[in-house]
């Protein structure tokens, strides 16, 4: 026996409703809090859909009639999901991990990167910027004479009685054209991108594993 907490993993197929998720996120989070259960990453695909974070600015939202959207109780701003995009949605008891909000974000942005790079994709972290970006030697450099840059991952969380829901989302085949209803996180001079759009053909079960082993690594679970 280690001490250590346990964390299920959880991998749903098809598409999942997004009311639903946050439904069963809400009762995870509320039974982890009570002793009742143990921690858990759910690994979903939603339908084309903007969630609207704590920070959303209604401006931000340039195609309402698009998508479906969604008011979510997660920081941030404007997001997409949508098929091709795994998100991880990680149900974790941040009172026994230390209490530390600071620590545990940066602990998801790690877990990003670690999974970035077991594709041979250099994920970033950049001042003011929520999530995770690439740098772009392939694109002009910006007005500015700066490298482009891409977001590739999106971090957006939730603490209830020190337990964590909501959590991250990667790129991995999405189309990327659905971005174009909003400005993701208020960011206008930045684009998105995708692993196969950095031309790596992995596939979902391939993030899936890295997710895991990457989880491992930075969690220590």
């Amino acid at each position: 026996m280690t001490g250590k907490p346990m964390v299920e993993w959880i991998i749903s197929s098809g598409l999942t409703d997004y009311d639903f998720a946050v439904s069963e996120m809400e009762k995870r989070a509320d039974a982890i809090a009570a002793g009742t259960a143990d921690e858990a990453i759910w690994l979903v695909e939603h339908p084309p859909l903007y969630t609207a974070g704590t920070s959303a600015k209604p401006a931000d939202l340039t195609d309402p009639d698009r998508f479906p959207v969604y008011t979510s109780k997660r920081g941030g701003q404007y997001t997409y999901h949508g098929p091709g995009q795994r998100v991880a949605y990680a149900m974790l008891d941040v009172g026994k991990r230390g209490r530390d909000v600071r620590k545990f974000v940066q602990q998801l942005e790690d877990w990003v990167i670690c999974t970035l790079e077991q594709f041979n994709v250099k994920g970033e972290r950049r001042e003011g910027r929520v999530g995770v970006w690439v740098v772009r030697d392939d694109k002009p450099l910006n007005a500015g004479g700066s490298q482009a840059e891409d977001k590739i991952a999106a971090i957006g969380v939730r603490l209830r009685k020190w337990v964590s829901f909501h959590g991250i989302s990667i790129n991995v085949e999405p189309d990327l054209e659905h971005y174009n209803g909003i400005v993701p996180c208020g960011i206008t001079q930045y684009g998105v991108t995708s692993l196969v759009d950095l031309g790596r053909p992995v596939g979902m079960a391939d993030v899936d594993v890295a997710l895991r082993h990457c989880f491992g690594k930075v969690f220590g679970d």
